[in-house]
């Protein structure tokens, strides 16, 4: 038995709660929270995304509002990082060295320095780290990147990605909103694509990009980056807190290979359409659940052993950070930024 806690219990944590609660072979013993109305407050909707904080009871589980004293006591084998994306290395750290396995959420930390010290605390702990990028295992992204790497229609001449919201205002704090806790938009929400645009492709020779600011808050709401590869490949990927609160949320790509075009949107049916150069466009399969609860199962058979595909590596999730940060550069300077 996998004995789990979570540290952070905000949105984000009661997403990774409801996945750890389907994952055979666990149990939550233990969750972490700044907030000493803890258990008053569980009925509060936050979050842009449903599921997140449904049926949570908490009379079987040890609430601390201390990390360290959750650590030390609780007798873990895993802990859940939700916190704040200013904290993922400093808990990271002190979890790895506490002897606990780490499923940390993205980004992986604010700089790369702080991305350094936790591959270096991993390595030194012999224990598992894995940060969450969740699009990774997303059904329709992963059966996107299975149909790309088998070639069958080809290689990819063009892709587009999108991912649109109003401002996240249901953090504690607004801390979303706040570029020192959270590297912004682009860090938070826009890596998303920029990491699954660098599991499909690799490494750009360049990002270039144009941002627009927050009229009234400061910091970064939309953002268009155009990745260079080959000179006869384009790649660009949108993302933004700049929608309307009665927009809602949507996550959209379009690949364009050889033969076919890949085209995906969160909020149609059918989500994933596979349009061949002749023929009727297909409905691919797609595996059960969300890419939450797959990456969790993923890396719950890490932390047992067990053989796995690789999905993500730290320094997959480090060159995220690198090339979101060579964006908000990118923008800032108004011109290109090498690689």
């Amino acid at each position: 038995m996998l004995k789990v806690g979570i540290a952070g219990f905000g949105f984000m944590g009661r997403m990774h709660w409801a996945c750890w609660q389907r994952e055979a072979g666990v149990q939550v013993v233990a969750v972490c929270d700044s907030n000493p109305n803890l258990r008053q407050d569980l009925g509060k909707a936050i979050g842009n995304i449903q599921g997140a904080g449904r049926g949570i009871d908490l009379d079987q589980v040890q609430v601390y509002q201390d990390i360290g004293s959750m650590l030390d006591q609780a007798g873990l084998d895993v802990v859940s990082i939700t916190l704040p994306t200013h904290l993922h290395a400093e808990v990271t750290v002190q979890a790895l060295r506490a002897g606990v396995h780490v499923l940390c959420e993205k980004p992986m930390a604010l700089t790369l320095e702080e991305c350094d010290r936790m591959m270096t605390a991993a390595r030194e702990s012999g224990k598992v780290l894995q940060i969450g990028h969740c699009i990774r295992f997303w059904p329709e992204y992963a059966a996107a990147a299975e149909i790309v790497r088998s070639g069958r229609y080809g290689a990819v001449r063009a892709a587009t990605l999108r991912r649109l919201s109003s401002v996240p205002t249901w953090a504690r704090d607004n801390w979303l909103t706040d570029p020192g806790r959270s590297g912004g938009m682009a860090l938070d929400l826009h890596i998303h694509d920029t990491d699954y645009i660098l599991y499909l492709l690799g490494r750009p020779l360049a990002v270039s990009s144009r941002a627009a600011e927050f009229q009234h808050k400061g910091g970064m709401e939309h953002i268009v980056t155009s990745y260079l590869y080959a000179a006869d490949q384009v790649v660009t990927a949108e993302g933004s807190w700049a929608m309307a609160s009665s927009f809602g949320f949507q996550m959209a790509f379009t690949l364009a290979l050889e033969s076919a075009s890949l085209v995906y949107d969160s909020t149609q049916t059918p989500t994933l359409r596979v349009c061949p150069r002749h023929g009727e466009a297909l409905i691919p399969a797609l595996a059960p659940g969300d890419g939450y609860s797959l990456e969790i199962g993923h890396f719950a058979q890490r932390v047992r052993g067990e053989v796995t595909e690789t999905v993500t590596t730290l320094q997959d999730s480090c060159q995220s950070v690198e090339v979101v940060l060579a964006e908000i550069e990118s923008a800032g300077r108004g011109e290109p930024v090498l690689l």
